[in-house]
């Protein structure tokens, strides 16, 4: 029986190439976006996904949308937390506007969609959570204060979820991917971007569609004996 998978930010990039590997596996897959309505029914119309629009950040918005989700598609068996901003900047300069979007959004996103569907999961004593945490989680970042602490905080949510969800089989886990090659990364500019791919041992950047297989391996019964961990996918950037 084909599971259903919610992919937050599911329309672009990681998400995106996320979105279509699970397809691609016989999941029923359902992208939420929170902001570009074009894009997300291009998406749409181009693969056959069906897109459902709300701010993962916002905690009623997020348990109304999955509320919608298991009634018009079917109880939820996958989440995949990848929604995420950047408001990048050195610390005396940063407004808490731009610590607490990133907080709300990456990291309480995590904990809206958990607290949406994890309880369904436990019921029907099968689930998947994958968390997309990032190299500058792990290793920090200068100018990311917030994008770190909030992708280092993903990281501890997820070993403590999956000690919360073990023996009633759902499973947690994250990836923490390097400098994949998508529009937050076409981003940055040129000079920096050099110097960021210098520090790559593989020499370039990484594709989406390799994080999307991480996460396809992660959702699937294959994974069953896998939990609490974090994939780093980086090119060998951080290791540890």
């Amino acid at each position: 029986m084909a599971k259903v998978a919610i992919v937050t930010g599911g329309t672009r990039g990681i998400g995106e190439a996320v979105s279509l590997a699970l397809k691609e596996r016989g999941h029923t897959v359902v992208a939420n976006y929170g902001g570009n309505d074009e894009r997300a029914q291009a998406f749409s119309q181009k693969h056959d996904i069906p897109v459902y629009k709300w701010d993962v950040g916002d905690h009623e918005a997020t348990i109304a949308g999955c509320e919608k989700v298991a009634a018009e598609i079917g109880p939820v068996d996958i989440v995949v937390n990848n929604a995420g901003i950047t408001r990048d900047g050195v610390l005396h300069k940063m407004s808490f506007e731009d610590w607490n979007d990133v907080m709300r959004i990456n990291l309480g996103g995590c904990f809206n969609m958990a607290k949406a569907c994890f309880p369904g999961m436990r019921e029907r004593k099968w689930g998947r959570i994958v968390n997309i945490g990032s190299v500058n989680g792990q290793a920090g970042q200068y100018g990311q204060v917030n994008y770190a602490a909030a992708k280092s905080g993903i990281h501890g949510f997820t070993k403590a979820l999956a000690q919360e969800g073990a023996k009633f089989g759902v499973t947690v886990n994250a990836i923490a991917p390097g400098y994949i090659d998508t529009d937050m990364v076409a981003a940055v500019p040129e000079p920096v971007l050099e110097k960021i791919v210098s520090r790559i041992p593989v020499g370039r950047l990484g594709q989406a569609h390799e994080i999307a297989r991480g996460v396809a391996f992660l959702c699937s019964d294959n994974a069953a004996f896998v939990t609490g961990s974090t994939l780093s996918i980086n090119g060998g950037q951080h290791m540890y």
